[in-house]
């Protein structure tokens, strides 16, 4: 039961029925279209002239668009279907790693527009804000048919304040308390929202309109890729806590004893499970510091190392079952401190879940503290959906369709 705060709270006013209905009416248009304003209005099981009037007020804020016009059905007049406008107005999502940065170019519906681009990270933070806004303008121009940019999102791989655009800390970056949105909003012009990687995953399947994503009650997202980063969400909202900085299991201690995680402990989860530890494990050398290796290991990917597995390569294929056991074993903390309907992995690592699948599965029920714990569904997210930059693209483009806050 939701408690209404007696010293904190927003006094329902008279429209605030109305401006709950208009996001009803948007949701449903973006979850449905092409959409006719009687079907919308059946959906919302209000009258005809309620929807319509809902329609025209999104009409006149440009958020929707009447588009082709359907068959009529008896003698009722022919139908004009509504979409969300997405026309001309596109989304920059960026996925900073410790390795590689990544950038995506979306339409404000989340579909992609062109390839995925990346280059080398520089943890200069300097110097990597310069190359992303040299490379955001060098696309925005190639593309000038996408229309105008609506701003840009970056999920980051460490704790972020996003009220002031800082991030409190990325260990994998060797970053604290940098300022990152304020320096790339000005150099591009355009607004600039950034977020923690692993909330910004979790939003990317918060938005999504697939029927199994909104019927999953409390989840998590799990991302692997050099760090580990954890999304919560809880009654339909990601979990933040008072600094933004709850979910933070790739910092749980698996073991006190253990390798040293890129946050200066030892022991951490993502220390075992990370792109980085898994190609230490195989390499036998510590991957996680920006120090130069020799030819053949510099350019040595997970994905490099799983296609070696399944070729066959025992070293191969152990390190990639120690990484699963990890994995598995971690998954059980975040089953017995939520206990969440579903768990969301995303990452390189999911591209061998055919091989790792009854590794992970043993190690959860192995450590789960009940017997339905050990059964909690899990679903990969394809590591070419992109979870992590979606995500970033949703830091724009979600608030439009998010519900008001009435108390």
């Amino acid at each position: 039961m939701r408690k209404i705060n007696p010293h904190d709270f927003t006094v329902a006013r008279r429209g605030t029925s109305r401006e709950i209905n208009r996001q009803i009416a948007l949701n449903l248009i973006r979850a449905h279209q092409p959409i006719s304003r009687a079907d919308l209005a059946r959906l919302m099981n209000v009258r005809r002239g309620v929807a319509s009037l809902l329609v025209s007020e999104l009409l006149s804020e440009s958020l929707i668009f009447e588009g082709a016009v359907g068959e009529s059905v008896g003698r009722g007049r022919r139908p004009t279907f509504l979409y969300i406008d997405s026309r001309q107005r596109c989304v920059v999502g960026v996925d900073i790693r410790a390795s590689r940065t990544y950038i995506l170019v979306t339409d404000l519906m989340g579909r992609q527009l062109g390839v995925v681009s990346s280059f080398q990270t520089n943890r200069n933070e300097d110097v990597l804000i310069q190359e992303l806004a040299r490379r955001i303008k060098q696309i925005l121009g190639d593309y000038k048919e996408i229309g105008a940019c609506e701003g840009i999102g970056v999920s980051v791989p460490g704790m972020v304040d996003p009220a002031n655009g800082r991030v409190l800390h990325a260990p994998t970056l060797a970053w604290r308390d940098v300022n990152l949105r304020d320096p790339l909003a000005v150099a591009l012009g355009i607004p600039v929202h950034i977020e923690n990687s692993g909330k910004a995953c979790a939003l990317a399947q918060l938005w999504a309109t697939r029927s199994d994503v909104i019927a999953s009650g409390n989840s998590v997202f799990v991302s692997v890729s050099d760090g580990v980063g954890t999304g919560i969400v809880v009654n339909g909202e990601v979990l933040r806590g008072r600094h933004n900085t709850a979910g933070e299991f790739g910092h749980v201690p698996l073991s006190i004893d253990g390798p040293k995680c890129s946050c200066g402990a030892t022991g951490c989860w993502e220390a075992y499970i990370s792109n980085l530890a898994t190609l230490s494990r195989y390499l036998g050398q510590d991957v996680s510091e920006p120090r130069p290796r020799d030819t053949e290991t510099a350019n040595f990917t997970v994905e490099d190392l799983i296609a070696r597995a399944r070729a066959g390569d025992a070293k191969a294929l152990a390190a990639i079952n120690s990484t699963a056991r990890y994995l598995g074993l971690g998954l059980a903390s975040i089953v017995n401190a939520l206990d969440p309907a579903r768990i969301f992995i995303g990452g390189e690592i999911t591209t061998a879940w055919s091989l790792i699948e009854p590794i992970v599965r043993s190690a959860l029920r192995e450590r789960t503290l009940t017997e339905f714990g050990g059964t909690t569904e899990i679903l990969v997210v394809p590591a070419e959906d992109h979870p992590r930059l979606r995500g970033a693209v949703a830091l724009v483009a979600a608030p439009a369709f998010a519900a008001p806050m009435v108390a």
